[in-house]
């Protein structure tokens, strides 16, 4: 949610931040509709203080001895349109609020300017992308060819865009969850959290898939909806909450399956495992006061980066430009995991700064240890990483020419000591 005092204070600056994003200007109508609100809060203002001047004429009259009916049936029309008026001010109240959860987060100003994907801006690359004596097979192939990997009975069981794993394809899977939870709290400071896969409606709109995504969302027959990531219950967790300053950076983590509709993906990847409407996902959150939030994005980042370098997995850290950018991030850089079946990046982590956007949706608050009040905190999320993601490059960059995979080495000790799965 965006701060209508900022708007007021750079209309221009606002309209320009949008453009950068591709979109049409908006400060006029947002400024148009808050300017009537204003308008009708003044005048219910003015009403009230004329109601209380006349509420007071009247005690005045009675205590005289006179007739005070004339003032009694002025005060009961004045309570009429005093009604009407805040009435009037809380629907555009409520069209304001409406408008503005539309719109997306302000850019940082170091966020590359861009029109789409290919003008993200690579910021480093790391590990070799492996060479083969053979031509490299995608992960698909690979995992049905090893019969532990199957998407027709996936399909029969739920439709597309799912997959049975089976067998030591399964363990894998899970090994790299644990893994990446172990990694994350014993050495990044994360702790760990069992969320809810269910949350209310008010929870995706704390951080900002809805209204807007909802036809990217599963929703239940009793108005509840499936998590598309553990970022949502974990950053509502200070929802409606003030938090102390000395609890702050609160920093959390959890492995949970995700779901989305995909609803704008058709046509894209749809065979393997790249995108689902069912997978696994480690998630990290961090809460922080504002000053902390930049470096905090750094630090989440760098931890996951730890899971691909641990695993042995070339990858590259992407700024993410202007109209690449997610609808409820400042900024945002996405790990792109090298595979080699598909001789591409591919996105296996976004890490974003959403600064106080999401907590002024979710009226989540801190309480400074100098000074009077309190102030929004800033909430951060990222991957740590997608786990269908991490089993796709760990199979497409261990794979071997007989059609078996080696296990990385970091995996081993959650893998029964299995060091490989033979063809």
């Amino acid at each position: 949610m965006h701060d209508i005092r900022r708007i007021r204070e750079a209309p221009e600056a606002f309209d320009a931040m949008l453009a950068r994003r591709g979109l049409a200007p908006l400060a006029a109508e947002v400024l148009a509709l808050d300017q009537r609100r204003r308008a009708a809060q003044t005048a219910f203002q003015e009403m009230q203080a004329r109601r209380n001047a006349l509420s007071k004429r009247i005690g005045a009259a009675r205590g005289r001895g006179e007739d005070a009916a004339p003032l009694q049936a002025e005060a009961a029309a004045m309570a009429e349109a005093i009604a009407r008026e805040e009435a009037e001010e809380k629907r555009l109240g409520a069209e304001l609020d409406a408008l503005l959860a539309t719109i997306p987060n302000w850019l940082d100003d170091a966020v590359p300017t861009g029109g789409g994907e290919a003008d993200n801006v690579v910021l480093r690359s790391w590990g070799e992308q492996r060479r083969f004596d053979f031509t490299p097979l995608q992960h698909f192939d690979l995992g049905e060819r090893l019969g532990l990997m199957d998407f027709e009975a996936a399909a029969r069981l739920a439709g597309s865009r799912f997959v049975v794993l089976k067998g030591a394809l399964a363990r894998l899977e899970r090994a790299l969850g644990q893994f990446m939870l172990d990694l994350q709290t014993a050495e990044h400071g994360y702790t760990e959290v069992n969320p809810p896969l269910l949350v209310r409606e008010a929870v995706l709109y704390g951080t900002g898939q809805l209204p807007k995504f909802r036809d990217d969302q599963f929703a239940t027959t009793d108005g509840r909806w499936l998590i598309p990531t553990a970022e949502v219950p974990l950053t509502n967790l200070a929802r409606e909450r003030i938090l102390a300053e000395a609890d702050l950076p609160i920093r959390l983590t959890a492995l949970t399956p995700c779901f989305r509709a995909e609803a704008g993906s058709a046509g894209r990847d749809v065979r393997g495992m790249l995108r689902q409407h069912q997978f696994m996902k480690v998630e990290l959150v961090s809460i922080t006061a504002p000053e902390q939030s930049d470096a905090e994005h750094a630090r989440m980042t760098a931890a996951a980066e730890a899971v691909l370098q641990r695993l042995g997995l070339a990858y590259r850290v992407v700024d993410l430009c202007s109209a690449d950018i997610g609808f409820g991030a400042t900024r945002t850089f996405d790990l792109e995991v090298w595979l080699p079946g598909q001789g591409a990046y591919r996105e296996i982590s976004s890490c974003s700064n959403c600064r106080d956007f999401q907590a002024r949706r979710m009226d989540a608050r801190y309480r400074p240890d100098e000074g009077k009040g309190t102030r929004f905190v800033h909430t951060l999320n990222g991957s740590g990483v997608a786990v269908g993601r991490a089993l796709i490059a760990v199979m497409e960059t261990y794979q071997r020419a007989d059609g078996g995979i080696d296990i990385p080495e970091a995996l081993r000790p959650y893998m029964g000591g299995l060091t490989a799965i033979a063809p």
